[in-house]
């Protein structure tokens, strides 16, 4: 094979790659341990962060990643030596889409901003801080520390002199997003400062046996990991039960600074985790319908409608936010979790889109402030031929 072929090859091979993203890095937080703000088996934090340029070069996008949560010691030991309980099983690098790329043509409004994806090793969406750690297990609950040591670092990586910055998260780190998001905007006291929530309105509600799953498992994560000293105190202190305000519709009617919540009215992780867990449906009758939508019956399809679960996840949503006149959303009718780092649902030729615009677009005009309306629901499944589902 001549020369001028394998270059060919090469030209193709690097179009390719640079058509699928970024592969950016991992950054050990090292200066973290001797805060004790590390990992659930004690290795340090660590983050992706590619570095902002031109015009993004002042502006921040800070994301968390996902990842569930361990509610008890058994669980929590189980994902100790994982990527999402240690740094040493992490991947060296991470591959930047969606809200992350650096490409203009596939993220308008963020392409050019520094990005960051903080890495999940807490368990307990960067909320916990115990100081105790039994010799036995091992075990660090120090979610809390890991999230103000990454901010230490980025601060004084630039992120200090920032014009604008957004704190935003994917499923527990789109929880983590709503739980600090005003801490986020007092580190930046003089920065416009906005968070935005992905597959993150996780909501308190029965399992179809009558269980209230959900609601116990957040209890059990806020007092093995100590979160409740570190949840928003505005909400902790009105409610009778403070552990609850780990849930966003709670805690979301305090967060004062702008907010915006992207979900599925049908999110596929709360389907299958907090409505039909495996415990609640012995019969195995969900099984086929929980893991493909396209599988419901129509009795099935009726009851996440109104009964189980669209009609009261956003009762919770428009609940939370009623008093809030900064909160956007686009809530759409997939079958899906996680949607802004996916590039095919955030802005591409074919993504999902409400009244013509898509979730890309909705967010852009509301960080700018080019559009007043902000609130986007869509119509009931299965109404939108756009919709990605899982």
């Amino acid at each position: 094979m001549g020369l001028s072929q394998w270059l060919n090859i090469l030209a193709h091979v690097l179009i390719f790659l640079k058509a699928e993203g970024l592969s950016v890095d991992i950054t050990y937080v090292r200066s973290a341990i001797a805060k004790g703000a590390v990992c659930l088996d004690g290795s340090p934090p660590a983050y992706h962060f590619d570095k902002g340029f031109g015009a993004g070069s002042s502006k921040w996008l800070v994301h968390h990643e996902g990842g569930s949560w361990c509610d008890n010691v058994t669980t929590c030991l189980s994902r100790k030596n994982t990527e999402l309980g240690s740094s040493k099983y992490m991947a060296k690098q991470y591959d930047f889409s969606g809200i992350l790329s650096d490409k203009q043509d596939l993220n308008p409004d963020f392409y050019n901003w520094n990005r960051i994806k903080i890495r999940y090793c807490d368990g307990a969406s960067f909320t916990g801080d115990v100081d105790a750690v039994n010799p036995e297990t091992n075990l660090h609950f120090r979610g809390e520390r890991i999230w103000h040591a990454i901010m230490d670092d980025l601060l004084a990586k630039g992120m200090r002199h920032a014009e604008n910055a957004i704190l935003t998260g994917c499923s527990s780190g789109g929880l983590a997003s709503i739980l600090h998001c005003d801490t986020f905007q007092a580190l930046l006291p003089a920065v416009k400062v906005k968070c935005i929530a992905d597959a993150g309105f996780f909501i308190k509600k029965k399992d179809i046996s009558g269980v209230r799953g959900i609601e116990i498992s957040f209890s059990q994560v806020v007092a093995t990991h100590g979160s409740l000293k570190n949840l928003p105190s505005a909400c902790t202190s009105k409610m009778k039960k403070p552990e609850l305000c780990f849930f966003p519709q709670y805690a979301i009617r305090y967060v004062r600074t702008p907010i915006f919540v992207i979900n599925a009215a049908y999110d596929s992780w709360q389907i299958k985790n907090v409505l039909v867990p495996r415990a609640a449906d012995s019969r195995g009758l969900w099984k086929s319908c929980k893991y493909d939508i396209t599988n419901c019956s129509q009795s099935q399809i009726h009851a996440m409608q109104l009964s189980y679960f669209r009609a009261q996840f956003l009762n919770a949503l428009l609940g939370g936010v009623k008093n809030s006149t900064s909160t956007g959303m686009f809530i759409d009718s997939c079958f899906v979790h996680c949607q802004t780092e996916r590039q095919k649902v955030w802005f591409s030729k074919d993504s999902t889109i409400i009244e013509n615009k898509t979730m890309a677009n909705v967010v852009g005009d509301w960080l700018y402030d080019r559009d007043h309306l902000f609130g986007k629901i869509d119509c009931p499944y299965p109404c939108n031929p756009t919709c990605y589902n899982d």
